[in-house]
């Protein structure tokens, strides 16, 4: 088998839309871009902690590094430690890769038998020059860590903050999401819609693709009477 059409099943796995094209920069967040990028290019890249808070793309520029390392022929894989934390045999075995994103970092915290599966993986991975990519809302100097030798670890990487993209941005997003499907939104629709939407990007997103799809099966504008009604729908399943 090529290594091509090895790569090729892998490929899949990562979600469409997570990908570095379509991560949107936010003021500050150029560095967060610039350092996951260079470690899918290269596993001599610093090894990166990105830290901030629940929908601000870290997730999605650690799928995009695995994505993107993988068409380059790296071998890449991405975890959520919230996933695994209970299982520090799964955490130990991540090892293996030419890079790992490793997220939620923040879900080991605290245990002592995660932190040491950590700490060995992450002495491992050196060993093997591989690149890891972590992330976790808080930054580390707040992480509450019980092993000091992790916490030194950790501290060797690079810390990049990462800042949720303001409303002015998202509204922006949304337009562009819109643009791509030949919609337009009038400012009035996008009002009513971030009065009552998620700010988070996954959610958002998740959302317009269903206004989307109900407009196109009913034939319909995206109007607030239909936003309405469906947001009350969906509230009444809840």
């Amino acid at each position: 088998m090529t290594s091509h059409a090895r790569q090729i099943p892998l490929a899949l796995r990562w979600p469409p839309r997570q990908r570095f094209a379509q991560f949107r920069v936010g003021p500050g967040n150029a560095a967060a871009l610039a350092a996951a990028r260079a470690l899918a290019d290269s596993q001599r890249a610093p090894w990166t902690l990105l830290s901030g808070p629940a929908g601000s793309g870290k997730t999605h520029l650690l799928m995009a590094a695995c994505q993107d390392a993988q068409v380059r022929g790296h071998r890449a894989r991405y975890a959520s430690v919230a996933r695994i934390a209970a299982s520090p045999t799964a955490l130990r075995a991540l090892d293996g890769a030419d890079l790992l994103a490793l997220d939620d970092l923040d879900a080991l915290a605290g245990s002592d038998v995660a932190e040491h599966a950590l700490f060995d993986l992450y002495n491992r991975m050196r060993a093997e020059g591989a690149a890891l990519l972590l992330a976790a809302r808080a930054p580390l100097p707040v992480l509450p860590l019980a092993l000091p030798d992790l916490r030194s670890r950790l501290g060797a990487c690079v810390q990049v903050p990462i800042a949720p993209l303001d409303e002015a941005a998202r509204r922006a997003l949304v337009r562009d999401w819109a643009m791509e499907r030949g919609l337009a939104l009038e400012p009035a629709v996008l009002d009513w819609l971030f009065a009552r939407a998620a700010r988070d990007l996954s959610s958002l997103h998740t959302l317009f693709e269903r206004i989307d799809h109900t407009a196109l099966a009913r034939q319909r504008g995206i109007t607030i009477p239909l936003l309405r009604e469906l947001l009350a729908g969906s509230d009444h399943s809840a």
